[in-house]
């Protein structure tokens, strides 16, 4: 999260040379590039998953729309709007009531966070801020789908690789030569790699362990990142009801934390994670056998010690 909003707000930076259209540009086409230079991912196989990555890489082109959002509001209530999104399909999705009110603290919190009796703000940014946020929902979905379907991290990188292929043009008709200035794709790359390819990589890699619904509500302290990066970056500086909306998030993210790992049980770890991915332990080599068993008897060790 940290990564992902202090490449937002240095990508902001660049909004005078070449506008929000070239920063997307930027992003997402040094992105995939430099995805598929790691990764060398094999060509997806079978309609099935041509049409989850297609699907995928299509929500992180929406997630983008946080970019012009950024044009009308301040980092922090763009992010803010955004994560309406995932709290709203961490409601949809809720098993128990407290989730649920977990859920309506971090929500209370956002709407803390742009100062209601302050400032009006422009209704396009905020539209599209809620755009992103509709496309990161989804975005958390297929994420979690192609993970579980596709080896390593192929389908990240291909969806990556297709959300340029949707975006790029429109950064080249924005901002044209502009977009080959040296600093600028010194910064540009600088903002790929921050703001997609660790964080992304990172996220798919939680994602296969637990569910979207909790990730959901943990990205709650994504406002906090964007008003410590908006703050140290842009100098947009956040007043003491703001700061209170992120304490609002931060407890809601660490209530569902607590919550999710009461509700694991020793014979789910064993099968391989609460979420179902996996209903049978999968065949490891001797070598990740020892491993996993040394892992267990720590984890027994550290819990006879709490």
């Amino acid at each position: 999260m940290l990564s992902v909003q202090f490449g937002q707000a240095i990508g902001k930076s660049l909004f005078g040379p070449v506008g929000p259209g070239g920063v997307v540009a930027l992003r997402l086409g040094l992105a995939s590039l430099v995805l598929l230079l790691i990764f060398r991912p094999a060509l997806p196989r079978g309609r099935a998953n041509v049409v989850l990555v297609l699907g995928f890489g299509t929500a992180i082109a929406g997630m983008n729309l946080i970019y012009p959002a950024m044009q009308y509001l301040p980092l922090g209530l763009a992010t803010s709007l955004q994560l309406l999104g995932p709290i709203t399909l961490a409601l949809l999705t809720a098993r128990r009531l407290l989730d649920a009110g977990f859920a309506a603290l971090a929500g209370l919190g956002v709407w803390l966070f742009h100062s209601p009796a302050g400032a009006h703000y422009a209704l396009p940014g905020i539209l599209l801020a809620l755009a992103s946020g509709a496309a990161m929902a989804a975005y958390l979905l297929l994420s979690r789908r192609a993970g579980a379907h596709m080896a390593a991290a192929a389908p990240l990188v291909w969806a990556v690789t297709w959300a340029a292929v949707l975006t790029v043009p429109i950064g080249v008709a924005e901002s044209g030569a502009a977009l080959l200035d040296s600093r600028v794709l010194a910064i540009g790359l600088v903002v790929a790699v921050m703001a997609v390819v660790l964080p992304y990589s990172l996220e798919l890699v939680a994602l296969r362990r637990i569910p979207p619904r909790i990730v959901g509500i943990l990205q709650s302290l994504e406002p906090a990142a964007a008003g410590l990066a908006g703050t140290l970056i842009l100098a947009e500086h956040l007043d003491a009801l703001q700061w209170l909306a992120l304490v609002c998030v931060g407890a809601a993210s660490a209530g569902t934390v607590v919550g999710h790992r009461r509700r694991k049980s020793p014979a789910t770890d064993r099968r391989g994670g609460e979420n179902g991915l996996l209903t049978r332990r999968p065949q490891r080599r001797p070598a990740e056998e020892a491993t996993g068993h040394t892992r267990h008897r720590a984890a027994q060790e550290t819990e006879t010690e709490t």
